[in-house]
């Protein structure tokens, strides 16, 4: 199996390029619904150890349903299949221009959630123009065993969101354990007392909002991944979400753009323009950097070759 390894803002993302499963030339809705039950064993596989590490995000390549598009890609974690990936599309990108399957400009990338855009600046860097956001909930209030009742707001970048401002714990890299632990028990209220999207799609990621020491960042993340590992970049589909809330509160003009800053100190550049719908059109840029081109085999004698489960 041809992989590249790319990071975005210190989050790994794994472009394969070919040995994955056959999900047939449905849309690429139907076709990520086929990895996530058919071919969970494939994608835990890539990512879990030995072959992968904490936090990193698959990004199978397909053909895509317009042929306009440069690629089509599906993107998972090591527990779940996405419907969208930020830092992923702009790994993405970078990872295409290395190979040389695109050139500096703008591109169409087909997702289960639908067409994004792309504009590569250059070699390292990858402006995205994500699916429209909204926030669906405000000001909600959750019940949680270990931490009691919390409130917040649920919002969609792409993947649904449950997003609290301010955070209860300073966002900051030595309270990593202690977030994760809270925003898993703010994730199961959500799911047990059916707080989510319109139509009772689950709560799959927490973000808890903070304040940054750098006086020109707007404000710093922790985001829980469904994999209960946490996001190292500012994770674009998240910032979709909190540029959703931003607006609908109008504490964030379109067109205004402003720094998120991630719990280890990676940045995107956000700004947002009004959708046709009731929610916005996300931009946000951010870098990312090839680590390695690689085989990955998957010898029948080895005894973790499907994974180490977790």
């Amino acid at each position: 199996m041809h992989v590249i390894d790319s990071h975005t803002g210190g989050m790994p993302t794994r472009v394969i390029l070919d040995g994955g499963p056959d999900l047939g030339n449905a849309t690429l809705a139907e076709r990520a619904r086929c990895l996530a039950t058919e071919h969970e064993q494939f994608y835990k596989s890539v990512l879990l150890e030995p072959r992968g590490q904490p936090g990193m995000v698959g990004a199978l390549l397909v053909e895509p349903r317009n042929p306009d598009c440069a690629a089509g890609v599906i993107y998972f974690d090591a527990d779940a299949v996405l419907g969208m990936c930020g830092h992923g599309t702009i790994g993405l990108g970078v990872t295409l221009a290395h190979l040389g399957r695109i050139d500096a400009g703008v591109h169409r990338i087909d997702t289960p959630v639908g067409e994004v855009a792309i504009d590569l600046k250059d070699a390292n860097t990858v402006q995205v123009t994500n699916i429209e956001s909204r926030r669906v909930l405000h000001a909600v209030t959750v019940e949680t065993e270990s931490f009691g009742p919390v409130t917040g707001d649920v919002a969609y970048g792409g993947n649904w969101f449950f997003i609290i401002e301010p955070s209860p714990i300073p966002v900051a890299p030595e309270n990593i354990r202690q977030m994760v632990d809270m925003a898993i028990s703010i994730r199961e209220a959500c799911i047990a007392q059916k707080i989510g999207g319109e139509n009772g799609e689950p709560v799959d990621h927490v973000i808890f909002q903070g304040t940054s020491p750098n006086e020109r960042v707007h404000s710093r993340n922790f985001v829980l991944c469904p994999d209960n590992d946490y996001d190292r970049s500012p994770c674009g589909t998240g910032s979709s979400a909190r540029l959703a809330c931003l607006a609908a509160s109008g504490r964030l003009a379109a067109g205004e753009e402003i720094i998120q800053e991630s719990v280890i100190g990676s940045t995107y550049r956000l700004s947002y323009q009004p959708s046709r719908g009731n929610g916005v059109i996300p931009r946000l840029t951010g870098q990312a950097y090839i680590m390695s081109e690689s085989k990955l085999i998957f010898a029948e004698s080895d005894p973790f070759r499907t994974g180490i489960g977790r």
